[in-house]
């Protein structure tokens, strides 16, 4: 039963990944990944909801493991920073990775105690 709602978890974040980023892209300036950026964000941030609730182990195994786990893109973070390092944009790249890890672990955080 836990693996069909890790699947019908991620069944969900994948596509809610691909429409988020394509709406925040079609927003602004193209050149820095603010999409996955935001996915990574949210992601982290709900997680964080999740992790300080009190939920039962198959709501976890949903939202949790399944959704935030197809929603956010560890490797798209890191194909994007190395991308914008190869292009000379290095500063970028660093305001990119600060950005994700330290608002990542800020955000989810956050929920955590919102939820505890």
């Amino acid at each position: 039963m836990t693996v069909l709602l890790v699947v019908l978890g991620a069944a969900v974040g994948a596509p809610a990944r691909y429409v988020v980023d394509k709406a925040v892209t079609a927003r602004v300036a193209a050149g820095f990944p603010w999409g996955t950026l935001v996915v990574n964000l949210t992601g982290c941030l709900l997680l964080g909801l999740v992790s300080g609730a009190t939920l039962p182990a198959g709501a976890v195994a949903l939202l949790g493991t399944g959704f935030c786990g197809a929603y956010t893109t560890y490797s798209t973070f890191g194909y994007e920073a190395v991308s914008l390092a190869e292009r000379a944009r290095r500063r970028a790249a660093l305001t990119y990775v600060l950005a994700s890890v330290v608002g990542g672990v800020a955000l989810a955080a956050t929920g955590y105690a919102l939820t505890s």
